[in-house]
């Protein structure tokens, strides 16, 4: 993302004089006025002393960046606002529309820095992909679906698919070929067996019986040969279909938690299971068919030509308006089809939230609101699947009369050549034979668009997962090695949102062994910390350093085999318990899995249900209770023996008395392991070595529970407040 423009020369002979030599460092453009309004482009221009906006052909506002200046970028509904403050005195600079937002805001970060004294230059970790001929910005695929070979890309991607399997698809290529010779064959003897046995009734038993046998040699051939291509062609095209289950799973799996946070469940297990399966189904339905078709139709036009060129011509006559029919029409079906695929993930995305959500739905008692809503999405569906139908039924009758007038005219005009002479009877229905052998692949070439549509349309979903490049990736440099438990963070900005930082500016090194708890309001930015340093994410500015190195370095494989997490979710998989407590070390054996629940004070509730630990937890877990999920949990990130351990609300779940036990198995886990907890039950951190506040995005207040009290602020507040709530509770 580009946030060095270059100045028109207009603006930069304006602002000249004031630079003194200074050469700018930032120079964006914006596009509303104060009140909101679209106005000329308007210029930010910061440099390394001072920020200037630039519009109406003046200097609008000069902001000198000294100590306590922060550059501020805010997101409102339709507009976002740049503007400039010190000591809670904020001025609006500017206006832009939400276009900009990202880069101004980057722009704004760079400001408030050298504000700072830090003159560190702010580089966009934004990537732009925009089509160099159309300027079209891409969304998840490098390539552009306008420019980039449009169909011909859908063709590529296809037998790249097919690529391993280069072998099975020549062998069907060739039974299809067997198989049309041998239509086209029969009907070569059906002519000879008009001519010289039945027009005159001049033949014997025994031709009529060597003729027979030829016809059913040559059927039983293209009968078995068809089987067997159909069998291979099944077997291919769900070797393929599985194959390419595999490649978008294990890419899902690859990339980052924001790409798939901004996509619906629904949509993703659509493009992992139907569009495969429409791969599939191409491959079983109609690739099978294709060549058999295209060789068919390519021998019967040359042996309709040998026998009368002037009728074949005829025969052809009404092709073309046929396939200029499927042509006019085929872009508006593929805008309908687009349509109804997406309209299909909005439905099983509702439905996969519904059945996830069934609980919330049940306890408010909003099954029949639920049940409109969905009558809704489905209806919208019924709508556009009734209409892509209609839209196709009227069409192709159209074609098909278009391609049957031809073999009326033949007919006809066969009829007097075969009363002049010039044709025999069996030649006569020899043509005939070849216009309907030629009229049958013409018709599976008219409907061949619609298939190929459903095919490279679900293609393109699946490469728009496929080409998506993944933001976290461990390097050609990727270590793998044993953490020793130091822990650094180093002037660490991060922002799900790259101008809504959530941390800002974070220091803070944790000694080996040391306990961190980490407290502070909702949206403070708790469980971002927590993400960055299981690298679910990468940090925007600054670096985090595990043992003296970055954490970049360190392949995540290796990180994450490394560090046991208790999140503040608690997450079981269908299945029984004791495959949950050994999914974090699947090698691991009874013994020790039975001993991680026991350190986790699980054992005795285990042992107490039906099948103990072979009891089936359902999806979910939602067949236990919260504490008993919970407790399950934490045996889970035991069975790990990290180096790092991660408590996001590890004993949120639980009563006082196994609170208490819980607590004594996590002081015997976290001894001599570097822990971060986060709590929002303060009284859970009296043992932390030392807990951080994080307020307003940023470190407020750091040292142990009684420093922090002792200087009563932030961190003595929450405690007093929950005291209060305490009492007012008994």
């Amino acid at each position: 993302m580009n946030l060095h423009y270059t100045l028109p020369d207009r603006e930069m002979a304006l602002l000249k004089p004031q630079l003194m030599g200074e050469k700018p460092r930032y120079c964006v453009p914006y596009d509303l006025t104060p009140e909101g309004v679209f106005c000329s482009e308007g210029w930010i221009v910061v440099t390394d002393t001072a920020l200037y906006i630039l519009g109406e052909g003046r200097i609008l506002k000069t902001v000198p960046l000294q100590p306590g200046t922060k550059i501020s970028c805010l997101a409102q509904v339709d507009s976002g606002l740049l503007s400039a403050g010190r000591e809670e005195k904020e001025e609006l600079l500017c206006r832009f529309s939400m276009r900009h937002m990202i880069r101004i805001s980057y722009v704004a970060r760079g400001a408030t820095l050298l504000a700072g004294g830090d003159t560190r230059q702010v580089e966009s970790r934004e990537r732009e992909r925009v089509c160099p001929k159309c300027g079209r910005v891409l969304p998840g695929t490098s390539e552009c679906p306008r420019c980039e070979g449009g169909r011909g890309r859908g063709f590529r991607r296809f037998w790249d698919l097919c690529h391993g399997y280069a072998l099975p698809l020549l062998l069907i290529t060739l039974m299809m070929a067997v198989v049309s010779a041998s239509n086209v064959a029969q009907q070569a003897v059906q002519r000879r067996f008009v001519d010289e046995v039945l027009v005159p009734a001049s033949g014997s038993w025994g031709q009529v019986a060597a003729f027979f046998l030829v016809m059913l040699a040559l059927s039983v051939t293209a009968v078995v040969l068809s089987i067997t291509n159909r069998i291979w062609s099944n077997k291919l095209g769900t070797q393929i279909s599985r194959d390419l289950r595999g490649r978008v799973f294990r890419k899902l799996n690859d990339l980052s938690l924001s790409f798939l946070s901004s996509r619906q469940i629904g949509e993703l297990m659509n493009r992992v299971v139907e569009d495969a399966n429409r791969v599939r189904e191409f491959m079983e339905q109609v690739f099978a068919d294709m060549f058999t078709q295209l060789f068919t139709m390519a021998a019967a036009l040359l042996m309709m030509v040998v026998i009368n060129w002037k009728m074949a011509l005829l025969a052809l006559a009404f092709a073309p308006v046929a396939m200029v029919l499927v042509r006019v029409f085929h872009r508006k079906e593929r805008r309908l089809y687009r349509q109804q695929w997406r309209v299909d993930d909005k439905v099983n995305s509702r439905l996969q939230d519904v059945i996830s959500g069934i609980r919330v739905v049940k306890s408010f008692g909003q099954e029949e609101r639920e049940t409109r809503r969905f009558r809704d999405y489905t209806g919208r569906l019924m709508h556009i699947q009734r209409r892509n139908e209609l839209f196709w039924a009227t069409l192709y009758p159209l074609v098909t009369i278009c391609m049957s007038l031809g073999s009326y005219f033949v007919m006809y005009f066969g009829g007097f050549h075969v009363l002049e002479g010039s044709m025999t009877p069996g030649q006569l229905v020899q043509f005939l034979a070849y216009a309907g052998m030629l009229y049958g692949p013409l018709g599976f070439i008219s409907r061949l668009p619609r298939m190929l549509m459903r095919l490279t349309t679900s293609l393109e979903r699946i490469y728009d997962i496929l080409d998506e490049e993944p933001e976290l990736t461990d390097g050609e440099q990727g270590v793998d090695w044993s953490i020793e438990g130091d822990i650094a963070f180093d002037h660490v900005t991060f922002g799900y949102k790259s101008y809504e930082p959530v941390l800002e500016d974070i220091c803070l090194e944790v000694k080996k062994g040391e306990m961190i708890g980490l407290v502070g309001p909702s949206g403070a930015g708790k469980s971002t910390m927590i993400n960055l340093l299981m690298r679910l994410y990468d940090v925007d500015e600054g670096r985090i350093l595990v043992d003296g190195q970055p954490l970049t370095d360190m392949t995540r494989e290796s990180l994450h085999r490394q560090i046991g997490v208790v999140l503040q979710e608690t997450f079981l998989f269908s299945g029984t318990v004791y495959d949950n407590i050994r999914y974090a070390k699947p090698e691991a054996g009874a013994e020790e899995v039975i001993q991680a629940a026991k350190m986790a004070n699980a054992h005795e509730f285990i042992t107490k249900l039906p099948d103990g630990y072979d009891t089936y937890v359902g999806e979910r877990g939602y067949t236990l209770s919260g504490g008993e999920r919970q407790r399950i949990a934490i045996a889970r990130a035991i069975l790990n023996e990290p180096r790092l351990l991660i408590l996001d609300e590890a004993t949120s779940s639980l009563d006082t008395e196994t609170e208490y036990q819980i607590q004594e198995a996590l002081g015997r886990l976290t001894k001599g392991r570097t822990t971060f907890a986060i709590a929002h039950r303060l009284s859970t951190l009296r043992n932390a070595d030392r807990i951080v506040v994080i307020d307003k995005h940023r470190i407020a207040e750091i040292g142990s529970h009684n420093e922090l009290m002792r200087h009563k602020g932030i961190y003595y507040g929450l405690v007093m407040a929950q005291l209060e709530m305490h009492k007012v509770g008994s």
